[in-house]
């Protein structure tokens, strides 16, 4: 079956400016949408709808950082009627409003001229920790591929990596690593760094390594340390979405 969820995935990151519904993409892998959202869900982590959502917003932040266009006209390439839904949307998932990404997004670019690394420098400084917090989780970190810039690791509400976390550190891989001052509760353990092009040693293009653990709950210190395995992005996973975790664009996987 996990066929069937590739080929839909392969239609919302073709198509994903469409209105795409559930009973449609059910409809073309043949099943009900109660089994095809079972099966969806299990292979990627996700709901299609969240999916498509982070596709459509990783695709905005594409043509922010590449064309002129403005935000009414990304929001309606992307598949958005309302530029205020858009907007909205986009600030909770990457960290800022369209436009002050694209302003700070560019001007850390331009700052920042080395070839190799200017698409994957930080874009803004990471947030505090939260002061509220009353946990914390440790682990330890893996690479299935070399790692070439440090490791961000955050706790964030959701399994999509987006928006600002609860508590965050950077660190190298392998090693272990602390995050304290979680709020109590339900969180999903994102951790990126920029890696070699799995496909080439001599390869000078940069790819997103990322793993997620979760749902981890919090409440007081984690019993016992997470252990976590950075990989190259594959067609499972949804696009990173946060601005917030040293990591610019990374092309689609197909």
């Amino acid at each position: 079956m996990e066929h069937l969820v590739q080929q839909a995935v392969t239609t919302i990151r073709e198509r994903h400016w469409e209105p795409l519904s559930l009973d449609e993409l059910a409809q073309s892998a043949m099943v009900s949408k109660f089994h095809f959202l079972r099966m969806f869900s299990r292979v990627t982590g996700v709901t299609p709808g969240r999916f498509l959502t982070a596709v459509r917003l990783h695709e905005a932040k594409r043509l922010l950082l590449s064309t002129s266009l403005n935000v009414a006209d990304i929001s309606a390439r992307v598949g958005y009627s309302s530029t205020g839904s858009f907007t909205r949307r986009f600030t909770e998932s990457v960290g800022l409003p369209p436009t002050q990404y694209r302003k700070l997004s560019l001007g850390a670019r331009d700052e920042t001229r080395e070839p190799a690394m200017s698409e994957t420098a930080s874009v803004v400084p990471l947030p505090e920790p939260a002061v509220r917090a009353t946990g914390s989780v440790t682990g330890v970190l893996h690479t299935a591929e070399a790692a070439l810039s440090p490791v961000y690791i955050g706790a964030f509400d959701s399994a999509i990596l987006q928006g600002t976390a609860a508590s965050w550190s950077n660190t190298s891989a392998p090693g272990r690593f602390t995050l304290a001052r979680i709020p109590t509760g339900t969180w999903y353990i994102h951790a990126v760094a920029q890696g070699r092009h799995p496909d080439s040693a001599t390869d000078p293009d940069l790819t997103p390594l990322m793993a997620t653990v979760g749902p981890v709950q919090v409440e007081g210190d984690t019993g016992h340390p997470l252990d976590i395995t950075l990989s190259p992005m594959d067609w499972t996973r949804p696009p990173i979405l946060s601005a917030l975790m040293g990591i610019a664009p990374q092309p689609i996987v197909a």
